[in-house]
Formats: C-alpha cells, sequence, structure tokens
C-alpha cells in the first residue's frame, strides 16, 4: 500500500534528510514522500522547524532543475525556485537515498495554478463570462499552457524517475480560491461561485467552436446569470437542485449545457497527452476533489488515461469518505490506483481516534493508498496520529 505524506523542499532542508526519514518511515510508518516540485506562494506556520515558524515560498516556482533541451522554444517557462540554488535539491537527495534503502519518491506538481505565471501570460489565463482573466489559473485550452504543464511533466520523470507523480490543478479552477485578500461582499454562495468559474477565454471558445459547441451562447446566458446575481439584496438560490444533479441543474439552457458537457475535454485531453509524454516507468495519477466535475474533470474518463486517483477528503465523516471513496473505485478501471488524502490538522482531527476512523473508512472502501497533510504544518506529536491510523490498517497494508 502506498502511505505517504505531503511534503514540502524546506520542511526536508530545516530537519536535515536523515531526521526527515526518521520522522516519516521509522515513526510515522511511511514508505513514501511526496515532494512538491512545482508550487504557488503562500504564507505556512512551520510548528517545528528550527529556522523559523513562518515560510513565504516564492510564487509559481519549480524545486527541480529543468532539462534546458527540452524547453528550447517554449512560449511560457518554469523558473527554479532560489530555495534549490541556495539549499540543495531535495528531489536529487529522495532520489539518491531510495536507492539505498530509502523511501519511495512521488513528485507532487502544481501544473495550471500560477499567478506568476499567469501575470507574465494573460493571454493564456482562464477568464470568466464578462472576460476578466483568472491570473492564478492558467488554461487548460490555452495551448501555450499545455505544452508547459505536459513539459514539465515529461521533465522531471524522466529526469529524476520518480515512482509516481501527483498531478495538482491541471483543470479549471474556482473562483473562490484565496487569490490574495479577497473581498466578496455579496456572499456568493455554491452556484455563484460554479458561474463566476466559467471560463470563456478566447482558447475555450475556439475549442469548443470545433467541437461544435456554441460557447459564445453559452458565455451570455452566464453574464445573466452573474449580473442577477450581483443585484440581489441578498443572496438566493438560482438552482435548487445544484450541485447535487451536477450539469444537469442546467439543462434548460441548451447552449449552456452543452457547453458543460464539453468543458471536461481539455482537462481529460491534456492529462491524457501528460501520460503519453511522461517517462512510462512513472505512475500518473490525479489529486482531485469529490465533485471533480465542478473543475471540469471526468473522473471516469480520467481513471482510463492515467493511472489513478488520489481524492481528498478533508473535514468529512468516516460514512461520507466511504461514500466518496467508493464512488471513486466504481469509476476507476480494473487495475487502476485509488488514494485518499486527510489533513492532520487540528479541529478536523481532534486525536488520533479521529484520524484512525477516517482512514479505516477510505480503505474500507477501497483504498489502496493514503497520502497525509503535511509534514512541515502539523506538531511532531502529531506523526504518532498518523502512525496509530497506519497501523489499524496493518493488515490491509499486507496485502497490498
Amino acid at each position: 500500500m502506498h502511505l505517504s505524506m505531503w511534503t514540502y523542499p524546506w520542511d526536508i532542508q530545516d530537519q536535515g534528510l536523515a531526521g526527515t526519514v526518521a520522522d516519516l518511515r521509522d515513526r510515522a510508518g511511511l514508505n513514501t514522500i511526496s515532494l512538491a516540485t512545482s508550487y504557488h506562494a503562500g504564507r505556512f506556520l512551520q510548528p517545528r522547524s528550527p529556522v523559523g515558524k513562518a515560510y513565504f515560498p516564492e510564487d509559481g516556482t519549480v524545486y527541480f532543475r529543468p532539462d534546458e533541451r527540452l524547453w528550447q522554444g517554449k512560449e511560457i517557462r518554469p523558473l527554479v525556485a532560489r530555495n534549490l540554488a541556495e539549499r540543495g535539491d531535495m528531489l536529487a537527495a529522495l532520489v539518491e537515498q531510495r536507492a539505498l534503502g530509502g523511501p519511495r519518491v512521488s513528485c507532487w506538481t502544481v501544473c495550471l495554478h500560477n499567478t506568476r505565471l499567469g501575470m507574465l501570460h494573460p493571454g493564456h489565463v482562464t477568464r470568466n463570462a464578462f472576460g476578466n482573466p483568472n491570473y492564478y489559473n492558467l488554461c487548460p485550452s490555452s495551448p501555450a499552457a499545455r505544452d508547459y504543464v505536459v513539459t514539465l511533466v515529461e521533465d522531471v520523470t524522466r529526469t529524476y524517475k520518480p515512482d509516481m507523480l501527483e498531478l495538482e490543478s491541471p483543470n479549471f479552477m474556482g473562483f473562490a480560491h484565496e487569490y490574495h485578500h479577497e473581498k466578496d461582499g455579496v456572499g456568493l454562495n455554491t452556484e455563484d461561485d460554479f458561474l463566476l468559474s466559467l471560463c470563456f477565454c478566447d482558447h475555450c471558445l475556439a475549442r469548443a467552436s470545433r467541437a461544435g459547441v456554441d460557447g459564445a451562447a453559452a458565455r451570455e446566458t452566464v453574464r445573466r446569470f452573474i449580473a442577477d446575481l450581483c443585484e440581489r439584496e441578498t443572496p438566493e438560490r438560482q438552482f435548487s437542485d445544484f450541485p447535487a444533479t451536477g450539469i444537469d441543474a442546467f439543462k434548460a439552457w441548451a447552449e449552456l449545457h452543452a457547453f458543460l458537457a464539453w468543458r471536461s475535454e481539455p482537462v481529460t485531453s491534456l492529462i491524457r497527452e501528460i501520460r503519453q509524454k511522461a517517462d512510462p516507468s512513472t505512475k500518473i495519477v490525479l489529486i482531485d476533489l469529490k465533485d471533480g466535475w465542478l473543475g471540469g474533470v471526468d473522473h471516469t474518463a480520467v481513471g482510463e488515461i492515467c493511472d489513478g486517483l488520489i481524492l481528498c477528503c478533508y473535514d468529512m465523516s468516516p460514512n461520507e469518505i466511504g461514500e466518496v471513496l467508493a464512488a471513486g473505485r466504481q469509476a476507476l478501471a480494473p487495475g487502476k490506483f485509488l488514494g485518499a488524502g486527510f489533513r492532520v490538522f487540528y479541529p478536523e482531527n481532534r486525536s488520533a481516534a479521529d484520524l484512525v476512523a477516517r482512514v479505516q473508512a477510505a480503505v474500507a472502501a477501497g483504498a489502496e493508498g493514503i497520502n497525509f497533510y503535511n509534514y512541515g504544518l502539523i506538531p511532531a506529536k502529531r506523526l504518532d496520529w498518523v502512525r496509530a491510523a497506519v497501523t489499524a490498517i496493518a493488515s490491509k497494508v499486507d496485502r497490498l
């Protein structure tokens, strides 16, 4: 069974490679380290770092050494984080440690969520029905953005040969994504956020048109919905069966419904291209949420073309987790990997028992792997919670 923890390079640098391996393999009982190899900005509380208690990573950088030959002539190119030059290539160190009997290596790779690149390349970001850019989200319909992500994965898998690569955000992102000091005085509900998240950039309209879909007509419908929500005195639901019925909540608007049905095509085809160009020895899996369709993800289609899914089950009860993982298992073709992701955060988990119950529910529903979040963000004593969860599923671990 795949048992891993999402980890930042600076965590390993602060704790030392030997200390990290001792924490994750020996204390927590894990067999894999999922290292951030392409990541975004943020502010992180580092509870046990001996270097500092708050960390601000550079925005939209990579934590590996790109092969310049692959990037010649590319419109969108990666920027290597200063961290790598100043403190060392932790991915290379983990791969070397693996050869000496250390943990397996997985590359946690942020794809289209990149504000730095979005600001540099505004012609390749998603845009709402009014044409406003979402600088934090490169568009999966953009040829240049697609080429960037495909080359990124090809580069890291062929150069470093990780056991697995976890794709984060190869899709359309939500409007409410905590960009930076976001302001919303309207009080957006779920359907409002979804409508504001729909992309009608030139690349999407052209790609939809080639598929026989009238994206411009769909855009006008969405513009009216957005205008209406902005005029209401207080928030109201326009679609009482959303999101329970998925895109069928918009079935009365034929052009919009057709556009929403098409919307998974750029995401599915992008992941297909990623899998085709990646090193064949590396498993390619998608990190996603249970309602992947909100971001244009078709779990069944994706499960046919890549090696599996990791479904994040944050802040869910064991019963809800069981339902989500059972649906994920049903969506995947036989033999495809299904993992579950859990935060080891408080008060989401108030004790080891809470985490144990959640992990047991996931494994009982068919999960073959568990990822825990996040090594550098939790106190050391919570590694014992992870060990308790791993011990609780030990019989399953032995069989998988």
